[in-house]
């Protein structure tokens, strides 16, 4: 059985689709992590849902300093939050993990999304 792994990530500074956040999709064991996926938003904020065969532990690392440090050159160094880190729990039994994320340079929120 596959299991889709999908994101959605929305920049709530400015009221748009963050486009072009650089994603790493990371597949968790006890001491090592595999990277399983590089992924870049659309115009739309989202990317390709990922296809994955196992369940396990998984972390999607969202590189949103580099994003708002391409739209906003006026943000402070160090950047409050460079690197946001989501990770989640996969069940073989659920065929769908969307994982939305909200964004700004102070904060962000995610969720179990459908």
């Amino acid at each position: 059985m596959t299991i889709s792994i999908s994101t959605h990530v929305l920049d709530l500074a400015s009221g748009v689709p963050a486009e072009g956040v650089k994603i790493e999709l990371w597949k968790l064991e006890r001491t090592e992590k595999h990277l399983v996926a590089y992924l870049l938003t659309n115009q739309d904020g989202r990317v390709s849902p990922q296809m994955i065969e196992q369940a396990g532990e998984f972390q999607m690392l969202f590189y949103i300093g580099d994003y708002f440090k391409s739209r906003n050159n006026q943000l402070s160094e160090p950047m409050f939050l460079d690197k946001v880190p989501i990770q989640f729990g996969v069940e073989m039994g659920n065929r769908n993990y969307h994982i939305p994320l909200l964004i700004s340079p102070w904060g962000y929120q995610t969720y179990r999304g459908s």
